[in-house]
């Protein structure tokens, strides 16, 4: 059910004013890339003498795109991540518009490690009474991220406690500039999506994850009606394009 405060933000949105934090795929290396997957490939469709390129000679453009979701760009995704059962993002995601908080913050270092905290978590996402989304967007942002090669780098990522406790203030969507919530090799624990999602105790099966977004500088923290649009992919995860709007 919306809160009050998304009632309130969907009456105050400065409609004309979108601020765009997903980043478009492309063809190639030009995205961030995770978890050793391939870079997502679009090519001409091509049957007998049909190639699908204008530019070779066809018709019209029918392109065939290659991609994997969860390593290739900015992508959301729902509790189906991690259930031996198949869940679709698109029976999870039922409304598309949320009160929001953008944040920053500095990871801090644990050994080799860079860490978000609960501590961090609690003291920079402030009071989240009826905030549905939080967007978190790591320091330094430096714009680098939007082609950032993370597999091997042991990029930074979340404790279970921090989720947890975002959990618990009622947050349903959350959105990072990272390529997981967890470490990038943890033995297959996946701590904190377990505790995002309250997997297997009581499962949310109406929040999601975000990852791979880009909030450049000149967006400052604060809060925002976000609009989480997905595309229509019958899986557990798809590209998104999350867009945020003022609100006056």
């Amino acid at each position: 059910m919306m809160t009050n405060r998304t009632l309130e933000y969907l009456g105050r949105a400065h409609w004309h004013s979108p601020l765009e934090l997903g980043l478009p795929l492309k063809a190639g290396a030009e995205n961030p890339n995770a978890f050793y997957l391939a870079d997502p490939v679009m090519e001409p469709f091509r049957m007998g003498d049909f190639v699908g390129q204008v530019a070779a000679g066809g018709p019209c453009n029918v392109e065939n795109i290659r991609f994997n979701p969860h390593g290739n760009g900015t992508h959301t995704e729902c509790v189906g991540h991690i259930s031996p059962q198949r869940i679709s993002l698109q029976h999870c995601l039922q409304r598309y518009h949320f009160a929001a908080r953008l944040v920053s913050i500095l990871p801090e270092k644990h050994g080799n490690d860079l860490l978000i905290t609960r501590k961090l978590v609690v003291e920079w996402a402030g009071d989240l009474t009826g905030i549905e989304a939080i967007a978190i967007r790591t320091l330094p942002n430096v714009p680098a991220k939007k082609l950032q090669r993370y597999s091997g780098n042991n990029p930074a990522y979340f404790e279970a406690g921090a989720l947890a406790w975002l959990r618990e203030q009622g947050v349903l969507h959350l959105l990072t500039d990272l390529p997981s919530v967890d470490r990038e090799e943890d033995g297959g624990l996946l701590q904190a999506h377990h505790a995002w999602w309250n997997y297997p105790e009581q499962p949310r099966m109406n929040a999601t994850i975000t990852e791979l977004m880009f909030a450049p500088d000149a967006l400052p923290d604060g809060d925002y009606l976000l609009n989480l649009m997905v595309a229509g992919f019958d899986s557990d995860a798809s590209p998104s394009k999350p867009v945020l709007y003022p609100v006056v």
